[in-house]
């Protein structure tokens, strides 16, 4: 085990904006949580290695912005991806109907044969849950996908849901060995880099109209800066 770990497998958090992606991506690789919300632009992502069944596992997560605008530069992040994992907000009914609208991006996008898992976030307040886990079961069942609950804030369920997708994929690469699941075949921390700066960059060039000293915060690899969009779509970063 040369590199440190036996196996490196690459994940994905889709979904609409505002369930709580990033949120469960902080929690489950730092074990954090805050309540200042921030919009993901084009794509972030962490890295975090893992125990399980006495093999040394990398996952590497990337967190997609659920914008509409944004979703041809999230699309480019799918093939490749060993799981996918959908996630929408137990307090929005709309999130969990739009859920079958990003399964069908995972089927035009993603590998063949890729795994997913379906996640209701914010589990915890109980009082304005909406979606009920025995409706969104059901549905689940019906295209044999796994679905859990989680809650970011209090980390309820965070951690067996990315152990689960994990574990299923760990299993999916010892029956059917392949070098492109090696471990030995993921990209380098430079080209992650490269990839995540080169997302912001087709924001920058996508946003056709947008308003005038609109504040955006732009993340790049885990380093966020914030600056403003003006009408001809450039970016710009405020002095002082």
């Amino acid at each position: 085990m040369p590199d440190g770990y036996d196996y490196l497998f690459k994940l994905l958090l889709i979904g609409d904006s505002g369930v709580g992606k990033s949120c469960l991506l902080l929690r489950f690789a730092e074990d954090a949580f805050t309540d200042s919300y921030l919009s993901t632009i084009g794509v972030d992502f962490k890295i975090r290695t893992i125990e399980l069944e006495g093999k040394t596992i990398k996952l590497q997560i990337w967190d997609t912005a659920g914008q509409e605008r944004f979703r041809t530069i999230a699309a480019a992040y799918y093939r490749g991806a060993h799981g996918i994992i959908v996630v929408y907000d137990v307090t929005d009914n709309d999130s969990y109907q739009n859920v079958k609208g990003w399964l069908t991006e995972i089927d035009k996008y993603a590998t063949e044969g890729v795994h997913k898992l379906i996640l209701g976030n914010k589990a915890d307040l109980v009082e304005r849950k909406v979606v009920q886990f025995e409706t969104a079961k059901e549905f689940a069942d019906q295209l044999s996908i796994p679905i859990l609950e989680t809650s970011a804030k209090t980390a309820a369920g965070v951690e067996d849901a990315f152990l689960a997708m994990a574990k299923q994929i760990k299993e999916s690469v010892d029956s059917n060995p392949e070098p492109s699941s090696s471990s030995k075949s993921g990209p380098s921390g430079e080209l992650i880099m490269f990839l995540s700066l080169l997302a912001v960059i087709s924001f920058v060039f996508s946003v056709s109209v947008a308003a005038q000293s609109n504040p955006t915060v732009v993340c790049v690899a885990g380093q966020c800066i914030q600056g403003y969009s003006n009408i001809t779509g450039a970016y710009s970063i405020p002095s002082g």
